[in-house]
């Protein structure tokens, strides 16, 4: 009786365990079962890799077992041979094995980085299937901003936030940018992860070859609102993708500079937004941190400064005299005034905690009184909830 409750206790402990793949079911593992061709030759890469490194990590991991059994202090049969120092053949199967691997993986690593290179521009839509000539992509401009996505198709003349639809087997070029944080721009189902860095341009060539209902994120932590900073991905027919646009352009909403600005103030979990117009050039203005009238673009800074050999009308070097990176301007706004550069009159007023507690002190009439010294910041701090000691 005994011995049967114990194998229920040992079997009660063991389903919990064999309950753990279930839970595998809901995982949607998007980076393995792309739909996009971009993505499809990066998940051959994780999985060529992954099986070259299994080469060497099995046989080890076997033959840990091997020997722990064959070796095992209780066999009789075990050969023991204690003058053994050296042997060519296991010394050339010990460097061989890891040093082929290593070769293997090096020339599949640089020449998938040239193939798969984001600013490379696409050569087919698929294995055995070369995009036609005289095919033009799809323009899309992504920007971060906080804590959502905006996207602008300017060939198209419309924008989304949060809401990014494509056409199947055309070709897409993404240009990236973002407006104060670092983000990344991440549709595992499409392609791989690409940085949106502010005052900077990426690019991305991707496509989508079957029609796909998934998600994209930024995947680099930018703050509080970061894990809804999330977008609906769509891979659509030609024709469902036509009729989406048409939507889009019958909901008669513009994006102006007006209302960019209210949208780039940071908000979270910020609804699907679609636009029938959008302002030309926004992107490159937002690029050049001058979406606000009257504010100089970045570039046009630059080039003024290249011209004149920077600041510094006696120097003529490329870029001297130019301000640092910390005295751009905001993109929103103008840059705040250090308080020790603004006049007494803008500085207000506030609590002067550097003043003596006890009334009458002495102030220069007597400096080494002790009561000029009753200020917080040099005061014992007091025991909580104990009365603080009046000096004489």
């Amino acid at each position: 009786m005994l011995r049967t409750g114990s194998n229920l206790i040992r079997w009660a402990l063991r389903l919990p365990a064999l309950a753990l793949p279930a839970l595998l079911g809901g995982c949607n593992m998007v980076v393995l079962d792309p739909a996009g061709d971009i993505a499809v030759q990066q998940r051959d890469l994780i999985l060529f890799s992954t099986g070259v490194m299994l080469l060497i990590i099995v046989p080890v991991m076997v033959l840990t077992v091997v020997f722990a059994r064959k070796y095992r202090r209780g066999n009789a049969n075990k050969t023991y041979d204690p003058k053994f120092d050296h042997s060519t053949t296991l010394e050339l199967v010990i460097w061989a094995c890891p040093l082929l691997i290593i070769i293997a993986l090096s020339a599949v690593t640089w020449t998938s980085t040239h193939l798969l290179d984001p600013f490379r521009p696409l050569e087919r839509l698929g294995p055995g299937r070369p995009i036609p000539a005289g095919t033009k992509p799809l323009e899309v401009q992504a920007i971060a901003l906080d804590w959502k996505w905006l996207f602008v198709y300017p060939d198209l003349g419309i924008a989304t936030v949060n809401e990014l639809a494509l056409p199947v087997d055309v070709p897409v070029h993404f240009s990236i940018t973002s407006t104060d944080q670092f983000n990344t721009l991440y549709v595992p189902t499409l392609a791989g992860m690409i940085y949106a860095m502010p005052t900077m341009k990426s690019e991305l060539n991707a496509v989508i070859n079957k029609p796909v209902t998934s998600e994209g994120y930024s995947g680099n932590y930018t703050g509080r609102g970061y894990s809804d900073m999330r977008f609906k991905f769509y891979g659509q027919t030609p024709a469902d993708f036509d009729r989406w646009v048409s939507r889009i352009k019958a909901g008669g909403r513009a994006l102006q500079t007006a209302n960019y600005i209210d949208l780039a103030k940071p908000s979270e979990k910020v609804p699907v937004m679609r636009f029938a117009s959008v302002q030309s050039g926004l992107f490159d203005r937002i690029v050049n941190r001058c979406v606000e009238a009257g504010k100089p673009c970045m570039i046009d800074v630059m080039a003024r400064d290249m011209a004149r050999g920077g600041g510094t009308p006696g120097d003529h070097r490329m870029g001297a005299g130019m301000a640092p990176g910390r005295g751009a301007a905001p993109i929103m706004g103008e840059k705040p005034v250090p308080a020790l550069q603004k006049a007494p009159e803008d500085k207000g007023s506030g609590p002067n905690v550097t003043k003596p507690e006890q009334p009458g002190a002495p102030g220069q009439t007597r400096p080494g009184d002790q009561r000029n010294r009753d200020m917080s910041a040099v005061s014992p701090l007091p025991v909580p909830g104990a009365t603080r000691a009046v000096r004489a």
